[in-house]
């Protein structure tokens, strides 16, 4: 069985990024809240189950999970007893200690089968060869980009008040190149900090298999050496670009040499050639740092050959990914439970979502013009967002069949069925919709008309509704007295003054028909 409490979002994400962008299971545990074994077994399930990427259109979260383990994986125990390698190492270089005397207490410490000396030795050499070093890294070509925001700040004047406001400087550099991009933005906020890596690529001409940003709150929910976990909109960015991110580990600025480089050199090549500019709005500012960016990169380096505009058309262009059709548009999840109504709330307004969804917990992916609605990472509804408060949005088609039918009778519906019974129909419809004191008391007092006309017929209906007339009393209570009691058969009462006219009396709490539109 699966780990408990994984979810088959990190599934799709695990099989996305080994088989579309081709990454590593160590690289795939880097960027998802994964360890590297549990990365190694998904893979493995799938590869043996034949699930290929592009998955399935149909294959839901639960068919993925039967497909995976559809019997519980059982895990043959080890042959042999491992040793405590870390305490073996923490031991030997105690005054008069062995490797020797370690194995025999190990060896008579153990109750199954113990490594040979020998096979104690080698096995030792392969841990103590594991721990920490220092190597210097090999960029690949398109592999990896990293990011970071500078230090120093742009001080922008308003020009209307004086007011001065410093705006933050994003940098980005492309590993095998060196190639570098900047601009400024007033915060490094979520929406500032998407919508930077978006014009990066855009500058770039397509995205690369790995961003390697800084361990930024905005983006990074919780910050760890070994599982960073993103956010949401963090995760659906990277998904748009077929990227992955991978926070650089709290701490260790060897993870993340080249941008700690490219941040020094944009402070030295542009901050500091800024130093005594004035500016007087962002986009001016953003102007001055492309100048000094396009020079910046086809600048000549000093020990190599070209500058770096050469090398990245040379390395990392060929190596990119395509960009989408259209750029990131930022968005923000929401957790939400679907009401008994089949509607969820989003920011005080309520969107319809399929009735079967009804006490079921779905995500919300809201952007400035629209709310989508996922269950199980499967879109279930999409709408245009609204500014109503308090106000719903409905599918028609979200809801069971009989609600379904029940708004399908509008106020016009409903005066033109009444006119179709009979004029006397017509106008104790007419008089429900126009003297009731709330419309919803009106609308379901028409509704029971309509089931009067399934009960005792039309042409009976039409004379208790003639009898109520001349009565005076218009109400779907006197209708269902009169068809109960058989006075409808009866001959009319005497006229009274209301029957002269079917228009209401002019009166500030009398409603016409248009108010229901």
């Amino acid at each position: 069985m699966p780990p408990e409490g994984l979810s088959m979002r990190f599934v799709r994400e695990m099989l996305r990024l080994h088989h579309a962008a081709r990454l590593s299971q160590r690289q795939i545990a880097r960027a998802l809240p994964l360890s590297q074994g549990v990365v190694s077994k998904y893979l493995a399930a799938a590869r043996d189950q034949g699930i290929a990427w592009p998955l399935a259109p149909d294959l839901d979260d639960a068919a993925l999970q039967s497909r995976l383990f559809p019997a519980p994986l059982i895990v043959p125990p080890s042959r042999f007893v491992e040793p405590d390698w870390g305490t073996v190492h923490t031991e030997l270089p105690g005054k008069g200690m062995t490797l020797q005397l370690l194995w025999e207490e190990y060896r008579d410490g153990q109750t199954g089968r113990t490594y040979s000396y020998s096979q104690f030795c080698a096995r030792y050499r392969d841990f103590r060869g594991r721990l920490k070093r220092s190597l210097r890294q090999i960029h690949v070509a398109g592999e990896k980009c990293f990011t970071d925001y500078a230090g120093p700040t742009v001080p922008i004047v308003d020009l209307r008040t004086g007011e001065v406001r410093s705006a933050q400087v994003f940098v980005a550099v492309l590993g095998a190149s060196n190639y570098t991009y900047a601009e400024a933005t007033w915060t490094q906020g979520l929406p500032d900090w998407t919508g930077s890596h978006a014009r990066m690529f855009s500058f770039f001409e397509g995205s690369t298999q790995i961003i390697v940003a800084d361990n930024l709150k905005s983006a990074v929910t919780k910050a760890c050496r070994y599982e960073p976990v993103l956010n949401r909109t963090a995760e659906d960015f990277a998904r748009h670009y077929a990227t992955v991110i991978i926070p650089a580990r709290p701490l260790k600025p060897r993870d993340k040499a080249r941008i700690e480089g490219a941040v020094l050199i944009a402070e030295r090549w542009i901050l500091a050639r800024l130093r005594k500019h004035t500016f007087f709005s962002l986009a001016e500012l953003n102007t001055t740092i492309q100048d000094l960016i396009r020079d910046l990169n086809g600048r000549p380096f000093k020990k190599l050959p070209g500058s770096r505009r050469e090398a990245f058309l040379r390395l990392d262009r060929p190596m990119l990914t395509p960009l989408p059709p259209v750029p990131y548009e930022y968005a923000i999840w929401k957790q939400a439970r679907v009401h008994i109504d089949s509607h969820v709330e989003v920011e005080r307004h309520y969107y319809s979502v399929p009735h079967a969804l009804v006490g079921e917990r779905v995500e919300a992916r809201i952007t400035a013009t629209t709310i989508e609605i996922c269950h199980r990472n499967v879109r279930v509804a999409s709408h245009i967002r609204s500014p109503r408060r308090g106000a719903h949005t409905t599918v028609p088609e979200h809801l069971p069949k009989a609600h379904r039918k029940h708004l399908e009778w509008s106020p016009k519906r409903l005066l033109a069925w009444g006119a179709s019974i009979g004029p006397a129909t017509r106008t104790v419809v007419d008089w429900q919709l126009t003297h009731k004191p709330h419309p919803e008391q009106g609308y379901r007092a028409c509704l029971g008309l309509l089931n009067l006309a399934r009960r005792y017929g039309p042409a009976r209906l039409e004379a208790g509704c003639l009898h109520a007339v001349r009565l005076g009393s218009l109400t779907r209570a006197t209708v269902l007295s009169i068809l109960s009691h058989g006075l409808d058969s009866r001959p009319l009462p005497p006229e009274t003054p209301s029957d002269t006219t079917t228009e209401s009396p002019a009166h500030e709490n009398v409603r016409g028909p248009d108010y229901y539109h």
